[in-house]
C-alpha cells in the first residue's frame, strides 16, 4: 500500500482500538502471521487488515486451524471460512439474496473462455478467481479480446476455481454501495466510485469513497442479507450495485476483513466495540 494509504488505515485501526480500551480492554495490534504471538494469551482476535491472507491462503488456513483452538475469533471461524470462497454467494442467492448471475468454473475443468461465452450468451463479462480480494486476477472480458486472455485463465484454472459474471454496467457511472452492519443492524455507508475508464472502485486502482446517505431499500436489502448469515456477524460490509435489470443485487458480503471507514464514522467504532464487549 502507499504510505499515505497505510497512514488512513494505521489511524482507523487505532480508532477502534480506543473505543475498545474505552471499554476497559486491553488491545495490541498483531500481524496475524507473527509466529512470537501467544493467542492463548488473548481473550478475542478482532479481524481488521489481514489483506495478503488470499496470496497465502494455505498458510493462512492452516493458521485459522490453529488459532481458532486458542482464542475466540471475530469473526467466528465459521463465518470466515464461509466467507473466504465466493460460493457463498450461491448460499446466499438460495435465501432469497438477489446476487448478478455468476457461472462457477472448477480447478481442473477442461473449458475455454469461448466455450463459456457461447453456453451463456455473454459477450461482456468479468473473471475472478473465487478467493481473491483487492481485484486480485480480476479481468475484464469481451468477445474480442477472449485470445489474449486465454493462457492466464488455463493456468489459474488447472489450480484454482474460477467465476464468471456479466459485466455490471451501472457501476462504472453509479459505482457500489457499501453498507456496514454492526450486530446485524445498519451502521453507516459509502459510496465507491471508479476513476473514468476503470470498473475496479478499490482505491489501489484509482477508486474514489464518498458519504453516502442510503435508501430504506438499500438498508433493508444490507440488513436481509446478513440476517441469513449464521451465526450472526459482528460486523459486515455489503457491497451492492444495481444490476443490469436494475434490481438491487448483491456484489460481495464482506466478513473477514472489510475496510469499514471508521475514519469517517468514528462513532461506529463505538458500536462496534459495544458488539465485542457482548461477544466476550
Amino acid at each position: 500500500a502507499d504510505s499515505d494509504y497505510a497512514r488512513k488505515i494505521i489511524r482507523e485501526d487505532l480508532i477502534v482500538q480506543n473505543a475498545l480500551e474505552k471499554k476497559g480492554l486491553r488491545t495490541a495490534r498483531f500481524d496475524w502471521a507473527r509466529p512470537d504471538v501467544d493467542w492463548r494469551s488473548t481473550r478475542a482476535a478482532l479481524f481488521r487488515t489481514t489483506w495478503d491472507y488470499f496470496h497465502r491462503f494455505d498458510e493462512f488456513s492452516t493458521w485459522l486451524d490453529k488459532v481458532s483452538t486458542q482464542t475466540r475469533l471475530i469473526n467466528p471461524i465459521e463465518l470466515i471460512r464461509w466467507n473466504m470462497d465466493k460460493h457463498y454467494l450461491i448460499s446466499l442467492e438460495e435465501q432469497g439474496i438477489h446476487t448478478p448471475p455468476a457461472v462457477y468454473i472448477h480447478a481442473g475443468d477442461n473449458i475455454t473462455l469461448e466455450d463459456l461465452h457461447q453456453a451463456n450468451g455473454w459477450d461482456n463479462t468479468i473473471l475472478k478467481p473465487t478467493v481473491s480480494g483487492s481485484a486480485r486476477h480480476t479481468y475484464r472480458l469481451r468477445l474480442d479480446n477472449l485470445e489474449e486472455h486465454e493462457a492466464v485463465f488455463q493456468e489459474l484454472i488447472a489450480r484454482e476455481d474460477m467465476m464468471l459474471q456479466p459485466f455490471q454496467h451501472r457501476i462504472t457511472e453509479e459505482g457500489e454501495i457499501s453498507l456496514m452492519a454492526i450486530d446485524g443492524q445498519y451502521s453507516h455507508a459509502v459510496r465507491k466510485v471508479a476513476k473514468a475508464g476503470d470498473f475496479r472502485v478499490q482505491s489501489e486502482f484509482g477508486g474514489s469513497v464518498h458519504l453516502y446517505e442510503p435508501s430504506s431499500e438499500e438498508i433493508a436489502f444490507a440488513e436481509r442479507t446478513v440476517a441469513a448469515c449464521n451465526p450472526t456477524p459482528t460486523y459486515a460490509r455489503v457491497d451492492i450495485i444495481r444490476d443490469n435489470s436494475g434490481q438491487l443485487a448483491l456484489m460481495e458480503l464482506e466478513l473477514i476483513e472489510p475496510e469499514m471507514w471508521f475514519r469517517l464514522f468514528p462513532e461506529a467504532a463505538e458500536r462496534l466495540a459495544n458488539a465485542i464487549v457482548k461477544t466476550l
